[in-house]
């Protein structure tokens, strides 16, 4: 599945994973060496991260259930707590650095397989 900023129709990750299970969600991005360029971890439901026992910054965006950005954080770095985000149903959590403002409270992302 990749993402896309309706917006622009940038595509933000070619590649993205998803936890949508508690033990899926629980363990996200932990003790991984990094998360590859291109790609993305789509957590499903999480209106709140941490970065405890991570290795590098991410950056990440959280989405009400139709899909539009609530809240924008870039360059979180390890053992960080992030805020509660009212509403929010998904987190793309990305390698730090891949937004780079691109994204912004308001924008819609969109998700779909690469063959359509």
């Amino acid at each position: 599945m990749q993402c896309s900023v309706r917006r622009s129709g940038e595509v933000i990750a070619v590649k993205v994973e998803v936890a949508n299970t508690f033990w899926s969600r629980l363990k996200g991005l932990m003790f991984r060496d990094n998360l590859p360029s291109g790609s993305a971890l789509l957590l499903d439901p999480c209106p709140q991260i941490h970065t405890c026992f991570m290795r590098f910054d991410i950056d990440a965006v959280f989405c009400d259930k139709t899909g539009k950005v609530l809240y924008v954080r870039e360059h979180m770095q390890p053992w960080r707590w992030g805020k509660f985000v009212h509403k929010s149903r998904y987190t793309l959590e990305l390698p730090g650095g891949t937004l780079a403002g691109r994204v912004k409270e308001g924008d819609e992302l969109v998700f779909a397989d690469h063959f359509n």
